[in-house]
């Protein structure tokens, strides 16, 4: 009796389905664990809870979560000069004229990489600053500079090179005196000519007796002393525009030095060769050659065709407006033979037209004609319809007064076959060939 009662309290009236359906569930659980052993991990994993920082992220645009994420770094500094940038992109677009290239840009605030770009130096170049190793600080600003190198993103670079060469510490770092090289050069493309001198003069200080290297490891001072020559070609360049051909000179003669002191034999030709045009258009022609042929030399001893044919031409000018034809030619043959052998095709048809010119102004109506042949085959192989056309004209000319000399010869001769010439032509209509140089002799009548 006692014992149906134990019974009766110890075990329930109904079978325990929970429990069974757990071990159930724990054996067939085990029993896939044993076939797939990483089932049991991928099980176990819980769905990830995105925070509210994270739903912020995919919510605000890129602008607005690259500023946070400064705030929160503690670059308050790069969040105010990134936010200013970004402003005065959105400025600088609004107040562009509709249709132009600056209002269709896309603006700074959705181009990612760029955003990104800047957040990275920025906050490194502040975190420098903090240390006061400014050189670092000077670093990341250059690096910003070189990196915005498009040409929509002109105003970037020069914002992050003044940044660099601007201020109180680091100014003279290596790293600024690269931005302020890299000013010049970029003053120089905007023609800012008065800024791109100074920059490119401040560099050549800082770097003298340095030996510092810029970031594509070529010499500082070298790359500011051959960005300051190129200043001096292009203010040169408008003295001359100006008649003020001293002032020009006196450039070009500081340029010229410079690529002395650099060492560089290409560079020191063509401001010789720069020299060589400034005094011709300065009506001195004897000075003019001296430099040419210096420049000849030069050019032939670097086996530059270019340079070589550029001499030659401006020599053949110069020999031209002293009225020293003779030379003139000769000259012009020499570009004729090196635009052949070079395939210079373009130069070779000048050089001939140019010989049949000279020949066709001293009434030698065959020769030049023969030469204005020369340059229609080279056009021809050119494909120049514009050079062809030309050529055509002038052989047509050439050879108009090689026929009308021969008739008024013919008619003043009293030979036999010579009066009967002219009837022959006018009969058949046919112009007999004319050859030799005979009737090539200087006539003022016509």
């Amino acid at each position: 009796m006692k014992a149906a009662e134990t019974r009766h309290h110890t075990e329930p009236f109904l079978p325990d389905i929970t429990a069974h359906l757990n071990r159930g569930r724990k054996t067939s659980q085990h029993s896939r664990m044993k076939e797939n052993p990483q089932a049991g991990s991928v099980l176990e994993l819980s769905p990830q809870i995105l925070s509210r920082v994270d739903i912020s992220k995919f919510r605000n645009s890129l602008k607005l979560n690259t500023c946070v994420e400064l705030l929160q770094e503690g670059c308050h500094r790069s969040f105010s000069e990134l936010h200013s940038l970004l402003s005065c992109d959105r400025d600088r677009r609004e107040s562009a004229e509709p249709g132009t290239a600056l209002s269709l840009q896309t603006p700074l605030e959705d181009q990612k990489d760029k955003i990104q770009t800047m957040r990275h130096y920025l906050s490194r170049a502040e975190q420098a600053e903090r240390t006061n190793t400014w050189t670092v600080a000077c670093e990341h600003r250059l690096s910003l500079g070189r990196y915005f190198s498009s040409q929509e993103d002109l105003w970037l670079s020069l914002h992050f090179y003044h940044s660099c060469v601007d201020r109180e510490f680091g100014g003279h770092s290596r790293p600024a005196t690269e931005a302020r090289v890299c000013l010049a050069e970029l003053y120089l493309q905007t023609g800012e000519l008065e800024r791109a001198e100074q920059q490119a003069e401040l560099c050549i200080q800082q770097a003298e007796d340095r030996g510092w290297l810029d970031s594509d490891g070529l010499p500082l001072r070298t790359r500011g002393l051959k960005a300051l020559w190129r200043i001096y070609s292009r203010m040169a360049d408008l003295l001359v525009d100006a008649e003020e051909y001293s002032q020009a000179l006196e450039l070009l003669h500081k340029g010229r030095s410079m690529a002395g002191k650099i060492g560089d034999t290409q560079l020191e030709a063509d401001a010789t060769y720069q020299l060589g045009l400034t005094n011709q258009r300065a009506g001195d022609h004897q000075r003019a050659k001296q430099m040419f042929s210096s420049c000849t030399q030069v050019y032939g001893t670097l086996e530059d065709d270019d340079g070589l044919v550029k001499s030659y031409r401006a020599m053949a000018r110069s020999l031209e407006s002293e009225g020293n034809i003779d030379e003139t030619v000769q000259c012009l043959q020499k570009l004729a033979d090196l635009s052949q052998s070079s395939g210079l095709r373009r130069v070779q048809v000048d050089s001939y037209l140019w010989l049949g010119k000279i020949y066709y102004k001293r009434g030698q109506y065959t020769t030049a004609c023969d030469f204005f042949q020369r340059g229609y085959e080279a056009a021809c192989e050119l494909g120049d319809v514009s050079l062809l056309e030309e050529a055509e004209v002038f052989i047509g000319t050439a050879r108009a007064h090689c026929v009308i000399r021969k008739h008024i010869a013919d008619i003043a001769s009293a030979a036999p076959t010579a009066t009967h010439r002219p009837k022959t032509w006018e009969e058949t209509g046919r112009l007999q060939d004319f050859s030799g140089d005979s009737t090539d002799l200087t006539d003022t009548a016509l």
